[in-house]
């Protein structure tokens, strides 16, 4: 399993992601396909949408027929739902209902209540959206992701398959490995994993409460060294990184993958069954670009799907996939919901 991805933030050139050899497995992948960045048409959702699932009020972008086929797409961080802002519309076109929720501790998604735990290991999120399926009333979806999305999107389709029609992840099978991340990484790897470590301060705590905005463009700048984003496109998405918990959320995730910070007994047995790397048996279609170095071509989670799959890479596109190559993520939703 791959769950260590990495960049240079100096505009370099990508570091190859660490295989934990805990917890991995390999294979073969068919031949890269060229992409080229776009850039975006489309600036919002209109109105944003708000319902109360498990945990959460979460605040949500709806588009397309009401009675079309549900597609869910998650954003990652430091991104938001504008990651999907033109990934939207291409499926709208074809009929079908798109939903695009903040995750907890971002945007306009909030806690119930002051006193729960802001939790942010991998479960949480997974449980989350099968709350926020259950609100709605959505038995069956479509689920695409990137970064801590695709990670939710695995973690869904692992534990709850019966509510994932097909899958669509950026990056691959990245659910944690929590023993594997205890396994130390070669120099270079280490390096790209900075801000990580910084999380894991105090002074980490109050450098990214103060400095957020900032912190967040850089990891940008960074990950998609070939996307020349603008002012306005950063500062859509920079307004979710003002919600109240942004930070607590942020920090319990990255002390909590390097075993740093507990998670929640609630959740164990989750992790437990997630711990055996489970195989994820619906209908995939992997992503990979530039941002995945020499792991880009899947070997190393071809196995993990045991249902029809397909792996595609990009070239020349960094790690936020659906708003650099919006129509490439779109096809692939597109595609797989027809395996």
């Amino acid at each position: 399993m791959i769950n260590r991805r990495q960049f240079s933030t100096g505009g370099a050139a990508l570091i190859a992601t660490a295989s934990l050899a805990a917890c991995s497995s390999s294979d073969t992948g068919p031949a890269a396909a060229p992409a080229t960045t776009t850039t975006s048409k489309n600036t919002s959702f209109g109105p944003l949408k708000q319902v109360q699932a498990g945990v959460l009020n979460i605040g949500y972008a709806e588009a397309g027929p009401a009675d079309g086929p549900v597609v869910i797409l998650l954003h990652g961080w430091p991104y938001d739902i504008h990651a999907f802002v033109d990934v939207a519309p291409l499926l709208t076109a074809k009929g079908y209902r798109v939903l695009v929720p903040y995750l907890r501790g971002y945007g306009t998604t909030t806690f119930l209540k002051g006193d729960t735990v802001r939790n942010a290991q991998q479960t949480t999120f997974a449980s989350d959206i099968v709350a926020f399926m259950d609100a709605l009333k959505v038995d069956k979806a479509v689920l695409g992701g990137f970064d801590w999305g695709a990670r939710t999107a695995c973690v869904v389709a692992a534990l709850w398959p019966q509510r994932v029609k097909a899958l669509v992840s950026d990056g691959g099978y990245i659910i944690t490995c929590l023993k594997g991340n205890l396994q130390p990484l070669p120099p270079v790897g280490e390096l790209a994993w900075w801000y990580q470590y910084y999380f894991a301060t105090e002074r980490g705590v109050m450098g990214y409460t103060k400095n957020r905005h900032d912190f967040n463009k850089l990891i940008w700048q960074g990950a998609s060294p070939k996307w020349r984003f603008d002012d306005a496109t950063y500062e859509r998405s920079a307004t979710a990184f003002d919600n109240p918990d942004h930070v607590a959320i942020v920090i319990h995730n990255y002390r909590w993958r390097l075993s740093l910070a507990p998670g929640e007994p609630a959740y164990d047995a989750l992790e437990q069954k997630l711990a055996d790397a489970p195989a994820i048996t619906v209908p995939t279609i992997t992503m990979a670009s530039d941002f995945e170095g020499a792991a880009a071509d899947g070997m190393a989670y071809r196995s993990k799907f045991t249902a029809k799959y397909e792996h595609r890479v990009l070239n020349g596109i960094g790690h936020n996939v659906p708003q650099e190559a919006p129509e490439e993520f779109a096809k692939a939703i597109l595609d797989v919901d027809k395996f």
